[in-house]
């Protein structure tokens, strides 16, 4: 964590910044005008229209082609839409936006998802290749294995095959889970006789010496002693940064949300913010939050391009990564019950109390039934102790779901985040149980009790493609074909609102975007094919073919 005295450094520029979103009338010259389309608006009252006109970036009409066509003037430029499909511009409302490097550079991890790295012979040679062009001493990153895919964790040894000059570190794909090489133990004092960590644990060997497998804040543990990981210079990390939004671009997202960080990566954002392709709303993490509020920080701090909108805590672990923790063993492994939190239930009751005190929206990161069961009690007990209206409390994933939390969820007035992410890790949740499915990201019945939801990402724990996650909320279908928990996939139309509208609610920017209609941000994008009118298991393969910021076409590479 920064010193206040950091922190005010990193800060400063942002005083360019309004207080407030901007909400100037547009004037009456009409700089765009979007005819002959398939507009979905994701507006209620007019769900399907023709056209709409644009002006000073917002949308300011919607409807016909012939009365949108009578607002074009001389300058207006007029895109013909030829019966493609148009929505607003996706929205992933929890992700981990960072720079990416080119391959061969020390600062870009190796990508080992099971595409790149299908077996554990694959992950060692790749991390090997990639030790091969950094210097000895520096840090070996690989990201994204998983293990249900490879058939096991790799340990330490298998690292070591790759290079014992470096510290090795891959991390699964559900980020919460990590495996160290040899080197990383010594240099931290690991061994047999080191006790798990309160919130984490060592993976054992029949000797109970670790084998290289850290889970949770055993991963915090094992870089005690270890060299800084190596960092690209200011200007190459901004580069890398506006290449990862970019890429996100390309798939038609137009808002992100950041899930985690602080005065650094805030400072990033800023220096490319004002042509950066899509708009980021920043969640600065628990950590720095006493530094924020004295700073006299508040939600909604920033423009239309970059703003704070909530605080942001862990209290849970991993869904995917098998270590959330649960009321019920998980089905394939009796008598585990994942891993508890670290934090008391009062000690989380103090921490929400106050930023709920504060004005801030609290954005919990939780998985398990057991760890989102203390989450509700302490927003439950801050709302009681200081009633605040339309808090709007996010809980992150909130997986692992039962009636009783749900119905909490409503009553509490709590937006439920849910992941959507079977393609990618529908195998992997096979042990918690199919009754258990049927009730982990519970879009259906949330949507039937009329408790705000919104789907995101988590990238890169799963793909930043709307069209895949999208797909994903309609079949429920993992990679391997198989569906899980039926009975909670939505239609088409709502799982549009889920990556457009409800995203933007979770932040209090319903107002400004999430559909389109009159007033709001002319973000949007065009598309191939009508995700509502495609058949559900090739939603993911329709094209984006433009996206507008503003009314801006983006360039897309």
């Amino acid at each position: 964590m920064m010193d206040r005295r950091g922190f005010l450094a990193a800060s400063a520029a942002t005083a360019a910044f309004p207080a407030e979103l901007a909400r100037a009338e547009p004037s009456g010259v009409v700089d765009l005008i979007v005819i002959n389309a398939n507009v979905i608006t994701v507006d209620p009252g007019l769900p399907r229209a023709e056209a709409f006109a644009v002006a000073n970036g917002r949308i300011v009409r919607v409807g016909s082609t012939r009365a949108i066509r009578q607002l074009a003037g001389g300058e207006t430029l007029i895109a013909e839409g030829r019966g493609r499909t148009v929505v607003p511009g996706f929205n992933d409302p929890h992700m981990h936006p960072r720079p990416i490097y080119t391959p061969d550079s020390p600062y870009e991890p190796v990508d080992l998802s099971p595409d790149r790295a299908p077996t554990i012979d694959a992950m060692i040679a790749a991390l090997k290749a990639k030790a091969a062009i950094t210097p000895a001493g520096m840090w070996v990153i690989g990201r994204g294995y998983n293990d249900a895919k490879l058939g096991r964790h790799p340990t330490r040894f298998d690292l070591d095959q790759a290079s014992t000059d470096h510290p090795i570190r891959v991390t699964h794909a559900s980020g919460h889970v990590s495996v160290v090489s040899s080197l990383v133990l010594k240099n931290a004092g690991v061994g047999a006789e080191t006790a798990d960590p309160a919130g984490g644990a060592f993976d054992r060997d029949s000797t109970g010496a670790p084998n290289g497998v850290v889970r949770e804040s055993a991963s915090r543990a094992a870089m005690h002693g270890n060299p800084p990981v190596q960092q690209a210079s200011a200007d190459e990390q901004a580069q890398g940064l506006r290449r990862c939004l970019q890429s996100f671009a390309a798939r038609g997202i137009t808002s992100v949300g950041v899930a985690g960080g602080g005065p650094e990566q805030f400072a990033l954002f800023q220096t490319i913010a004002a042509d950066a392709p899509v708009r980021v709303g920043f969640m600065f993490l628990e950590p720095h939050f006493t530094a924020v509020r004295d700073l006299g920080l508040r939600p909604g701090f920033g423009d239309e391009r970059l703003r704070l909108t909530s605080i942001k805590l862990f209290h849970g672990n991993s869904l995917s990564g098998r270590t959330c923790w649960l009321s019920e063993a998980y089905s394939d492994r009796p008598g585990y019950f994942g891993i508890p939190p670290a934090r008391s239930q009062e000690d989380l009751d103090k921490l929400i109390a106050d930023i709920h005190a504060a004005g801030f929206q609290v954005a919990v990161h939780s998985n398990g039934d057991r760890e989102i069961e203390m989450v509700l009690t302490a927003i439950e007990r801050a709302q009681a102790s200081a009633p605040r209206a339309d808090a709007r409390h996010r809980i992150e994933h909130c997986s692992v779901t039962t009636p009783l939390i749900l119905d909490r969820t409503k009553r509490a007035g709590v937006v439920a985040v849910f992941h959507s992410y079977m393609r990618e890790h529908g195998d992997e949740l096979a042990s918690y149980g199919s009754a258990r499915l049927e009730h982990i990201h519970p879009f259906r019945t949330a949507i039937d009790m009329g408790i705000n939801c919104a789907c995101h990402s988590d990238w890169p724990v799963s793909a930043f493609d709307p069209l895949t996650r999208l797909q994903d909320l309609v079949t429920r279908r993992g990679g391997n074909g198989a569906v899980y928990g039926p009975s909670q996939r939505i239609t088409a139309d709502e799982a549009l609102a889920a990556i457009t509208a409800r995203p933007a609610f979770a932040t209090h920017e319903e107002t400004i975007k999430g559909s389109i209609k009159r007033g709001q941000l002319a973000d949007f994008v065009i598309l191939g094919a009508d995700p509502t009118r495609t058949d559900p298991n090739a939603i993911a393969s329709i094209p984006v073919e433009a996206t507008y910021l503003g009314g801006m076409k983006q360039a897309i590479r």
